[in-house]
């Protein structure tokens, strides 16, 4: 081990066994973990070459249990959010997709931080199930062609080793480390087809864009290399891409637009995008226009929306909320904040808006933080918006009214408002494919 730190430390590329012989040395505790660090920040100063990244993220997909999806009919695809705010394209893109002819496979995390989590939000639905089995995921996905599920721990168990220390010992800003930390989960979950969500913008991992396509392109590539059909879209995140911002209230927007409403929303626009990828991803239409049109068909149809029951029921939730979604309920303590001048709405911190909504306790510092499944925010101002004094920015909900001055400060503190109009920057900058960035024109 004292080898291969060293040679990474002075520049050189590792190779397949010798990263093999580290990961089991991880898994087994035969690399103690002051050596694992020690080559953690070799690798954030050298860096790895594509070589290096494609096959330590086979090593670590093949660390613990790697899903088996080849009884579930077709191409089995799944959708991944590098993480956002206001991020609910899942529970819309998913049922979309399924209600088109796709097999959707999608193994969650839960949220910390100011990102929220799938599981969160699914879990805001009464009765809702998320650990579900592999046997009764696969059984779950060719039944109805959908199924979104908590993560096993025994997923790319090595990831959740690395990603500890990565995170003690200042090592997380690697690319290589977090292409192989998101795409070993990827690789380890078993769907043939990926569809990846890079976020750009001040509530996102990435914030500026040329680190997010240098992101997008090397997990691509992984993807590719694996023999899986990959691509990714790179989107927006300078503001909540929805309006609401929390897990019950996120559910009821996302249940909001399968009924057909927000006809506008950028939620909506992307959620349509990655499910027309996903679709082309996995093969069941041959173009993008086709893709549109049936998209289209299942969505004023009512079969999205169908989809999405036929998934909550299947998992012992009440399905009856995609009739009505005001039965997810709110946090019983309300206010609205309003802005104290007039102008027009020039930037929005993203990640306070993130952290607003965890003041009001729809989010954890901590993993093992309990959260409140009605706390969140409604965010009523948009980039480009142009607002009068004492016009209401967001409305704010929680189980407890000591928690709304703390969140309402941090949400005018995340909102700034100019004389002039400022630039709405584009909602999709573009997608990554095998061949490279193609910018949207």
């Amino acid at each position: 081990m004292v080898e291969i730190i060293e040679k990474k430390r002075n520049g050189g590329r590792l190779t397949r066994e010798e990263l093999a012989f580290w990961i089991e040395g991880v898994m087994d505790g035969g690399v103690p973990d002051y050596q694992t660090s020690a080559l953690l920040m070799a690798i954030y100063f050298r860096g790895l070459d594509m070589e290096e990244i494609t096959d330590l993220t086979g090593e670590m997909a093949a660390s613990g249990d790697q899903v088996d999806l080849s009884m579930v009919p077709g191409i089995p695809v799944d959708k991944h959010s590098t993480g956002g705010v206001g991020d609910t394209t899942t529970l819309i893109a998913g049922p979309l997709v399924a209600a088109c002819g796709g097999r959707v496979v999608k193994m969650s995390g839960r949220g910390l931080g100011h990102t929220g989590g799938t599981i969160d939000k699914l879990e805001a639905i009464p009765g809702m199930r998320t650990g579900l089995t592999i046997d009764q995921f696969i059984a779950q996905v060719s039944r109805i062609g959908l199924a979104v599920a908590g993560q096993s721990a025994q997923l790319a168990p090595a990831d959740k080793i690395l990603y500890a220390l990565r995170d003690v010992t200042a090592t997380t800003d690697s690319l290589g480390l977090i292409a192989s930390s998101i795409m070993s989960k990827k690789l380890a979950s078993g769907a043939k087809a990926i569809v990846l969500d890079v976020k750009v913008g001040s509530g996102a991992f990435m914030k500026e864009l040329d680190d997010a396509i240098a992101l997008a392109q090397a997990m691509v590539k992984i993807g590719q290399g694996h023999g899986r059909s990959t691509r990714a879209l790179l989107t927006n995140m300078d503001q909540p891409l929805g309006r609401a911002v929390g897990n019950a209230i996120e559910v009821a927007e996302g249940i909001e637009v399968l009924q057909g409403k927000h006809a506008e929303s950028d939620l909506r626009k992307v959620s349509l995008m990655l499910a027309e990828n996903m679709l082309l991803a996995a093969g069941v239409y041959p173009d993008a226009q086709s893709c549109k049109r049936a998209l289209d068909e299942a969505l004023a149809s009512g079969r999205a929306l169908e989809k999405l029951g036929e998934m909550i029921a299947a998992q012992g939730g009440d399905a009856r909320v995609i009739q009505r979604p005001e039965r997810l309920g709110q946090g019983a303590c309300r206010l609205d904040v309003k802005s104290a001048s007039g102008g027009y709405v020039s930037a929005i911190d993203t990640q306070r808006i993130g952290h607003a909504a965890l003041l009001l306790g729809a989010g954890r510092r901590k993993k093992e933080d309990a959260i409140d499944p009605m706390a969140g925010l409604l965010m009523r101002a948009r980039l480009g918006q142009k607002l009068a004094p004492g016009e209401t920015l967001a409305t704010l909900f929680a189980s407890d009214e000591a928690l709304l001055a703390p969140a309402q400060a941090a949400l005018l503190s995340a909102v700034t408002l100019r004389e002039s109009p400022a630039q709405v920057p584009p909602l999709c900058y573009g997608w990554v494919d095998e061949s490279g960035f193609h910018p949207t024109k």
